[in-house]
């Protein structure tokens, strides 16, 4: 068992290379902690997380713990109104400008880009008479694993050993062997669909949330931004460290690029408390409406540079469910902006220079 579980780690990287690329959901560990009151004398703390992020990925003063390197879009989100029966929000019903951010997984700000790695979009959707919606999605089908001490357990077992500077597949191995549940979603995140971009990628919620109607009614979801533009396979090697990035500031410079954001309703049998879990094919979808993104701007100055994308940010109509995560999300990116808040700036790996003048 544990030979077979070396081979697959040795394949392509195998679960240690996606430890490294799935760090997305990195800084979710820390606020679980704080929303479960487990910051107690010898157990998680704030300090326990930083120092796991610095052992990760290293100290990167000025800029988030997690998603580090990216690039601010603008553009709206344009209620069909076909989700109106399940959610009172009126952003369903009429149209709101957005301010989003696309951005690689890991604390590396000047990281390359590659095919394999979690590529994220944060939005903040904003409704002109309240009601406001931030959401941070990702292009993988599930979370890794199901609480904060678990998730700070899978850092410390990917992180880089200080002799070989590389990791050490004992660690994860072990770890694996103790959480056949993160096995089973590592499974998930290794086969998925890759495409060639940002601008062709689908982006999950992953964390169940909860949408009341007009009547009171509760309804559990999870959600996904689907494209209109058509997935083409991923590029080579040898295109550029930043090509993700300059792929999709291009596309937007032709023109618009859009998605439609597809409600997944819950059924019996379907977890909401363990993010690990995928939710059984079939289930009801709804076409609640189209976010369209015309603009790119670098972080170096731009709209989204002091946006925390807090997932509990939330209209009218959409409440938490039991899901511990996006509780623990929202605590960990307020220290993550704090953080950084206090620390002198640097320039972002994509800059106004990457931004040609003349795109709308």
């Amino acid at each position: 068992m544990m030979a077979t579980i070396r081979e697959t780690l040795a394949e392509k990287g195998g679960w240690l290379r996606l430890a490294a690329v799935c760090a997305a959901p990195t800084l979710l560990a820390l606020a679980f902690a704080l929303a479960a009151g487990w910051l107690v004398p010898g157990r998680l703390t704030s300090g326990t997380f930083m120092r796991t992020f610095g052992l990760v990925d290293g100290p990167h003063p000025g800029f988030r713990r997690n998603h580090a390197k990216g690039v601010c879009v603008t553009g709206w989100f344009e209620g069909s109104g076909e989700a109106a029966s399940l959610s009172r929000a009126v952003l369903f019903r009429s149209r709101s400008p957005v301010v989003g951010r696309f951005a690689l997984a890991g604390g590396m700000p000047f990281q390359d880009d590659e095919p394999e790695k979690v590529r994220s979009l944060a939005l903040r959707i904003m409704p002109a008479h309240g009601g406001e919606w931030r959401m941070g999605i990702n292009d993988i089908p599930v979370f890794p694993v199901r609480n904060a001490a678990e998730f700070n357990d899978f850092l410390l077992a990917s992180r880089p050993d200080p002799q070989t500077h590389g990791p050490d597949p004992s660690r994860m191995a072990a770890f694996l062997a103790r959480h056949p549940e993160t096995q089973q979603a590592l499974a998930l995140l290794k086969t998925r669909a890759l495409t060639s971009g940002f601008a062709d990628d689908t982006y999950n919620s992953l964390d169940s949330f909860t949408f009341i109607n007009g009547e009171g009614t509760t309804t559990p979801v999870r959600w996904a931004m689907v494209p209109e533009q058509a997935a083409r396979p991923p590029a080579g090697p040898g295109v550029g460290r930043d090509y993700l990035f300059h792929d999709l500031i291009e596309a937007l410079a032709r023109g618009p690029l859009r998605w439609h954001l597809v409600v997944t309703v819950g059924g019996a049998g379907d977890v909401t408390a363990d993010p690990t879990v995928a939710w059984s094919a079939g289930r009801r979808q709804v076409d609640a409406g189209t976010l369209t993104l015309v603009r790119a701007e670098s972080e170096d100055g731009g709209p989204c540079k002091g946006i925390t994308y807090d997932p509990l940010i939330l209209p009218e109509g959409i409440a938490p469910s039991d899901d511990p995560i996006p509780a623990a999300r929202s605590a960990v990116y307020a220290r993550s902006f704090a953080l950084r808040s206090g620390e002198p700036e640097t320039a972002s790996a994509i800059s106004g220079a990457d931004i040609r003048p003349g795109e709308p």
